[in-house]
């Protein structure tokens, strides 16, 4: 029995260390966080059971990320958190005494260090004594300011994560294959290239200050801190008096934030702390975890047992993703009837088969429906050897990297491998035609209604067949309509952003248009002769000289100008629309001559951008950073001591609050 039981924490052991490797270095997912965390469970009993722990158990060690260049060993040692997924664990953990409840955001942790207010040194997690330099990065990553106003050491813990939303932008206009925001994040900063990094748009968010020169015993003031000297620190919420009453409630809060998707950062759970420093300094350490440092919570994942009914086949972006589509499910509240397998390694992996298949399906962190195990196999998965939208031949590639098998339709123009981009061109940021979603989209251009912009101009033709498609019905179909014809009139820095051209977003094509009506940015790209579109200038030079632009911004959008297949479509999509676009010229002389730079929250405008705004309609221009050019810094802490402040004062500029801005330069 004991040699069973051996046996199978060895297999435990070998299984959790190569998928945590997976995880923690940007590969493909070898077990679902479920997976893991049950047979880490098992591990752990089994461990205590036979009075046995194996040389490289999990159990006993930090993950650690493999990140290649200079080792650097960490002042203070970055401990693993024991993990809870039961309220009431918590409560008797925190012993009544005050405790801050935070995210556990899903990234990679990076720890920042100043010497005198300088930027000394940015190193990664590792195995929590010893990381990788990455300093050459820091200033391609949000959030890692380069000056502070404390001029003592002072060392800061963090996470490097992608939002969301940007990791979409980039899979769409990067066309590279990543699996979630954390492989991204993971597999940037490997990159050399500072560049490079900085279109991945990592932010680095504070979780905790791990020193200063000064004795601040309270960890909700240590944040404070750490917010005063300019840095956005994890959101976090402070329990008082942590009975189990108020412990739920505060986890109900972040919970609802999760599932109705407030949060744009990916988090795998949350974190508790002690408000008292001192006090969760005397704990003992067990394997790697210092038993009062700090508690880790994840949430109770409810499974439910069902039946495959198919495999669906989904062409999107640059790949065909299999889907699990079975017998409805109750899971957190909803119906579940369908998960995406990602690709045809995961499937492997689970053993999927066809219809009958027995599988469990979970909410994975209350939001996303996944398969997380096959109890019973019935025939063989079948992969597709034509595209399920265009029918062209399909390929399987196998990622260098991580060895994950993936299938693509090698017709370069499928019309749903644009799903991604039609998605943006749809949104609220673009031409904001409510009522199709991403799914909506699918379906549209697998019917072949859809293959260009346009054709969504034209979907009026279709209006009967929607009306009686599943879902949908005459009163849906005529708000779609309406909501295109609404969406025919749009701004022109609506209409750029929607275009998906690489590396343009909002705040690029709204400098672009600040410096040119758009029918002349667009004639600036090229020169028309006859049928073709020729460059008559480096792209690199064209907008270069534009405010926040840059040659390799100028490229990509004079480049996707240049490609008579988008220069035709976009003309298609124009005979469709009227485009509307603000004067650019200013409407009063208040600030004319004047360069202003705003930080921190304002009060009498709706945001800063309202602010920005206004001092350009006055000929005035707004700056990011604090320079020799700037005439005045606009912050309503005037005696703050962030970075910003600093400089101005350094330079001698004037620190105005937005009451005296308002007196000055407006009637």
């Amino acid at each position: 029995m004991v040699d069973d039981k051996l046996l199978r924490m060895q297999q435990l052991v070998r299984e959790l260390n190569e998928a945590s490797d997976a995880y923690y270095n940007g590969q493909a997912e070898r077990m679902t966080d479920y997976e893991w965390d049950a047979r880490f469970d098992e591990l752990k009993k089994l461990e205590q059971e036979t009075s046995t722990t194996l040389p490289d158990s999990p159990t006993q060690k930090v993950s650690e990320d493999s990140i290649t260049g200079q080792k650097e060993e960490h002042e203070f040692a970055a401990l693993s958190l024991a993990k809870t997924k039961q309220t009431a664990e918590l409560v008797k953990w925190a012993e009544g005494l005050p405790i801050w409840i935070s995210w556990k955001l899903d990234g990679l942790t990076l720890v920042a260090t100043y010497d005198n207010g300088a930027l000394t040194k940015v190193v990664t997690r590792g195995n929590g004594h010893i990381g990788t330099n990455i300093t050459h990065l820091a200033k391609a990553i949000n959030g890692i300011p380069q000056q502070i106003g404390y001029k003592g050491h002072t060392v800061i813990r963090g996470e490097a994560v992608i939002s969301y939303d940007d990791f979409e932008r980039f899979l769409i206009e990067s066309g590279e294959d990543y699996a979630n925001p954390r492989n991204l994040a993971s597999g940037s900063l490997t990159l050399k290239d500072v560049e490079e990094v900085r279109q991945r748009h990592i932010q680095w968010i504070p979780f905790t200050l791990v020193h200063i020169d000064e004795d601040i015993t309270s960890w909700g003031k240590r944040m404070a801190w750490l917010e005063q000297q300019g840095f956005a620190t994890v959101e976090h919420e402070k329990v008082e008096h942590p009975d189990q009453q108020a412990v739920e409630e505060c986890i109900a809060a972040f919970t609802q934030k999760v599932t109705s998707k407030q949060n744009p950062y990916p988090v795998d759970g949350l974190v508790i702390c002690y408000d008292d420093t001192d006090y969760a300094q005397t704990g003992s350490i067990t394997g790697h975890h210092a038993t009062r440092a700090g508690l880790a919570f994840k949430w109770q994942d409810e499974a439910a047992d069902t039946i495959l009914e198919k495999i669906e086949w989904s062409c999107a972006a640059s790949t065909i993703s299999p889907v699990a589509i079975f017998q409805p499910v109750e899971l957190e509240g909803t119906t579940v009837k369908r998960a995406s397998l990602c690709n045809i390694s995961e499937c492997e992996r689970l053993g999927i088969g066809t219809k009958g298949t027995e599988i469990s399906v979970i909410k994975a962190n209350k939001i996303i429906p996944k398969v997380i195990q096959v109890k019973r196999t019935e025939g063989s998965l079948e992969i597709p050897h034509e595209c399920p939208v265009c029918h062209a031949k399909t390929e399987i590639r196998i990622s260098e990297a991580s060895g994950t098998k993936t299938l693509h339709c090698t017709n370069a123009e499928c019309p749903a491998k644009q799903l991604k981009k039609f998605a943006r061109f749809v949104s609220k940021e673009g031409m904001n035609i409510d009522g199709i979603s991403e799914q909506t989209l699918a379906k549209f251009i697998n019917l072949g209604w859809v293959s260009e912009y346009a054709d969504l101009y034209n979907l009026r033709s279709h209006i009967r067949e929607l009306a009686n498609m599943e879902g949908f019905g005459e009163k849906s179909a005529s708000n779609i309509m309406r909501s295109i014809d609404r969406s025919a009139q749009v701004e022109a820095h609506r209409l750029l952003y929607a275009l998906n051209i690489p590396l343009c977003g909002l705040d690029v094509c709204k400098r672009l248009l600040g410096a040119y009506p758009i029918d002349e940015l667009v004639a600036a790209t090229v020169k028309e002769t006859g049928d073709l579109f020729e460059p008559y200038q480096e792209a690199s030079e064209v907008f270069a000289h534009v405010n926040g632009i840059g040659p390799e911004k100028s490229a990509s959008f004079v480049n996707w100008f240049r490609d008579a297949h988008n220069m035709q479509r976009y003309q298609h999509l124009r005979e469709k629309i009227e485009v509307t676009q603000a004067s650019n010229e200013p409407t009063g002389n208040r600030c004319e001559g004047l360069t202003f730079v705003v930080t921190g929250d304002v009060h009498h405008y709706k945001n800063r951008n309202e602010l920005k705004a206004y001092i350009e309609s006055q000929g005035g221009k707004v700056a990011s950073a604090v320079s020799g050019s700037t005439n005045f810094l606009i912050n309503n802490d005037v005696n703050s001591t962030s970075g910003k402040n600093q400089k101005a004062k350094q330079l001698g500029i004037p620190i105005i609050s937005e009451d005296e801005f308002v007196e000055r330069f407006r009637d």
